[in-house]
């Protein structure tokens, strides 16, 4: 799809997969056919340059067809390069600068929890995202208002655009933070779509804290040549590199 449009976000879409599976088949209680349900769970890619990954995702899951993902990024698609909910109806919120998602899904939490009503509120966040103060300004308000509907999944890849994220501005002792802003913290192995479903189904919603899951992963997960490299933050595979994925993938 990336490499058709020509561009997109090859590394930051395969280190999500697993968890978008994991949440869109095993976790999320989200039905196509009543988008507009009130009681639905709630989900934001806050890292929106991952759309590519959440598309098709979306066309696995029979939200969306899969003929449309031919059209990604073209002019006047109903795929653009970041989620736009006019387009997407699944799509809770248009996100595209980082250090946004995180605030309102602390809004749609609280509004849940004024309302009496009972759904969660999944927010996927990139680990280069949390160098943004607006997510811990969100955290604060998060473990303020004991929003144990909240659930943060921090994709936890270890590169940025650019190069490392503790090159460019240190994130760790990262556990050790989400705990101090009052988050009950589990680590996970992103890529392990059973543990993440079983970490997920464990979360006591009752506990008065906000959730955070450090999801490990690898950027490029499944693709050698793409494989942990900062260079495919906002690289294409051209050529004979798309047949090699997919196989590498198969």
């Amino acid at each position: 799809m990336n490499s058709h449009a020509g561009q997109g976000h090859t590394g930051a879409d395969l280190s999500e997969t697993d968890i978008l599976a994991a949440l869109f088949f095993r976790v999320l209680n989200l039905d196509r056919e009543h988008l507009d349900d009130p009681q639905r769970d709630r989900f934001i890619l806050s890292k929106g340059h991952g759309i590519g990954g959440l598309y098709c995702t979306l066309a696995e899951a029979g939200f969306i067809a899969e003929s449309s993902l031919q059209t990604y990024l073209q002019f006047d698609s109903d795929l653009p390069g970041h989620p736009v909910r006019q387009k997407t109806p699944v799509i809770e919120l248009n996100t595209g600068a980082l250090g946004h998602g995180l605030a309102v899904g602390v809004g749609l939490a609280l509004s849940a929890k004024l309302s009496g009503r009972a759904f969660r509120v999944f927010v996927l966040t990139g680990d280069g995202e949390l160098q943004e103060g607006s997510v811990w300004e969100a955290a604060m308000s998060a473990a303020g208002f004991k929003l144990d509907n909240l659930i943060v999944i921090v994709d936890r890849n270890t590169l940025q655009l650019a190069d490392r994220t503790e090159t460019i501005m240190p994130l760790e002792p990262l556990e050790a933070k989400w705990k101090a802003f009052g988050f009950d913290v589990h680590t996970m192995d992103g890529h392990d779509v059973s543990e993440i479903v079983e970490t997920i189904g464990a979360l006591d919603h009752r506990c008065g804290k906000p959730h955070v899951l450090l999801a490990r992963t690898v950027k490029g997960k499944g693709v050698s040549f793409i494989e942990d490299r900062a260079a495919w933050h906002h690289k294409i595979p051209v050529d004979d590199q798309v047949s090699r994925a997919i196989q590498e993938l198969e």
